[in-house]
């Protein structure tokens, strides 16, 4: 089969995929609630999950918060803390990858075990040096062995950090943050970042814990599977009383549970909402495009790039202003379904090999599955699912030809295809706006994008301007923006380095002035800091 070669992701075999007709929209906007519980189907991916796991664990959750006569804030903070418990997960992906090879197939073997002391460890070292040659892989198990603990903390401290500000983002209980800083502790005091113990673990995240873990046994191996496995960790991983509670009451709490429609009984158990107004929406669905991205350095920015420049090319367009705001918020969220690829493929440098390309080319079927739940999104996940069609039919997931592309659908497909050029990647370098205009006008001659859009996309992309280097916010100097954007690309202080020519130990100096100036204590807290603050230009980012 021919290969595309037109964007970012230009590593797929052409050909065609799953799909579905997109329902008829129904009229409202959105709950915020029914946008968490799509954003939940996200998380299940990224934990190796099927789609509905967090769903199905937050029912749990509340029936297990049923017995226990939580009051009306408290049930609110647990449906929440129970729903995105994992809201982080993605964030250490890139580091997770790095180390472990896989990080969806870590996240999913790690339910398996009680995570602490040498079933933790053989867990990590199994995975450590995936893919090496035996020798250098032993080498590698030996380094991560001395900095296990240090190494596996310092992530942990940064997926809980970006849990909590991600929370915040998406207009969560100002409650929640800190109760989502606990997801890794553990009742007997074993866990992490903090080694907190016991009750000093809030409620909520105590009954996540156990939901979140019974759910998972339950599905794969029934209620016994559950029951024992919640035995066996009573007083360890799990409060000891809620352990008892959910083995007392297993039957009553797990009925129906894995035939119910959990999406229904989730929204119908949220706490009480109005509608989002515009700007709310808006706001949350540019969190979620923020969230997508941090799953690789490589992608950051990504998604609020592309939403920028279809909002403008649709006005080139004349396409209305109904159609420019579908267009914009596609453009955040087109690529949710990232996250269920592991970062072994998308960080990848080497070719791909047949069933890596055939796992990335579902990538954008998955981001309309996600966005086709929620009432009110049915467009927008219409024109997102399609970014990858091409209209000679070469893209994918479904092979879509030129008859079933309609101009918003051509149109972000042109926008993504741009910027994507601008961006670097593992496997290439990045374009200049000239040579990235380019190669859009060829694939528009060649018949694969619509001309129409391209033209119109990169009249948009003139408009924009170019990235100001001065001194920034929070009082960062000019280096310390250059050093910022290399850092939000993933590299470390010698990458730095050597990028900019300088020593290894002034760019350590420099990342520690930006985290002291921003507030920010890692990687993707300065990411989101630069996206929140205007200074993130992929185009112009250290390329």
């Amino acid at each position: 089969m021919a290969r595309n070669r037109t964007d970012s992701f230009d590593r797929i075999p052409a050909g065609s995929g799953p799909g579905g007709a997109v329902p008829r929209e129904p009229a409202g906007a959105p709950r915020r609630s029914e946008l968490l519980a799509a954003l939940s189907l996200a998380i299940d991916l990224g934990l190796g999950q099927p789609m509905e796991h967090m769903l199905r664990a937050t029912v749990l959750g509340l029936r297990l918060a049923a017995l226990l006569e939580t009051g009306e804030a408290m049930r609110g903070r647990i449906y929440h803390a129970n729903l995105l418990a994992w809201i982080g997960c993605h964030v250490d992906s890139f580091e997770l990858a790095a180390l472990f090879g896989d990080d969806i197939g870590f996240r999913s073997d790690y339910y398996g075990i009680d995570a602490h002391g040498l079933p933790m460890l053989s867990l990590m070292l199994q995975r450590t040096g995936t893919g090496l040659r035996p020798g250098r892989r032993m080498a590698e198990r030996a380094r991560f062995a001395v900095n296990a603990r240090t190494t596996v903390r310092d992530m942990i401290a940064s997926h809980c950090s970006s849990a909590g500000q991600l929370a915040a983002r998406v207009g969560l209980d100002e409650n929640l943050p800190a109760i989502l800083a606990n997801t890794f502790e553990r009742w007997d005091g074993k866990g992490l970042p903090a080694g907190r113990s016991g009750t000093q673990i809030p409620l909520e995240m105590r009954i996540a814990q156990l939901a979140d873990t019974a759910e998972v046994f339950l599905r794969s191996g029934g209620l016994d599977a559950a029951l024992r496995m919640v035995a066996s960790r009573r007083g360890t991983q799990f409060d000891p009383g809620i352990a008892d509670l959910f083995s007392a009451r297993a039957a009553e709490l797990v009925r129906g549970l894995l035939e119910l429609d959990p999406w229904d009984e989730v929204l119908a158990s949220a706490p009480a909402e109005a509608p989002l107004g515009e700007g709310e929406l808006d706001a949350v669905l540019e969190a979620m495009g923020d969230f997508a991205d941090l799953k690789s350095p490589w992608t950051s920015g990504h998604s609020r790039a592309v939403s920028a420049l279809a909002a403008g090319a649709a006005g080139r367009l004349g396409l209305g202003p109904a159609a420019t705001t579908v267009l914009r918020r596609a453009g955040w969220v087109h690529d949710l379904g990232r996250m269920g690829v592991s970062n072994a493929v998308w960080d990848k440098a080497e070719p791909l090999s047949a069933v890596q390309a055939e796992h990335l080319a579902m990538y954008p079927y998955l981001s309309e599955r996600i966005l086709a739940r929620v009432p009110g999104m049915r467009q927008v996940a219409a024109v997102a699912g399609a970014h990858r069609e091409r209209l000679d039919g070469s893209g994918y997931p479904q092979g879509r030809g030129a008859p079933e592309l309609d101009a918003a659908q051509r149109l972000l497909a042109a926008a993504d295809a741009y910027q994507s050029q601008l961006e670097p990647r593992p496997h290439r370098g990045a374009l200049g706006p000239r040579a990235a205009g380019e190669r859009l006008r060829a694939e528009a001659a060649a018949g694969r994008l619509d001309a129409r859009a391209v033209e119109a996309v990169l009249g948009a992309a003139a408009g924009t301007g170019e990235m100001r280097h001065g001194a920034g916010p929070a009082g960062l100097t000019g280096r310390e923006t250059e050093v910022l954007a290399l850092l939000c690309r993933g590299m470390n202080n010698n990458d730095i380095a050597a990028a900019l020519v300088i020593a290894p130990k002034t760019a350590r100096n420099h990342v520690e002035h930006i985290y002291l100036k921003t507030g920010a204590t890692n990687r993707v807290s300065a990411t989101l800091f630069a996206l929140e603050h205007g200074m993130w230009d992929r185009a112009h980012a250290g390329t």
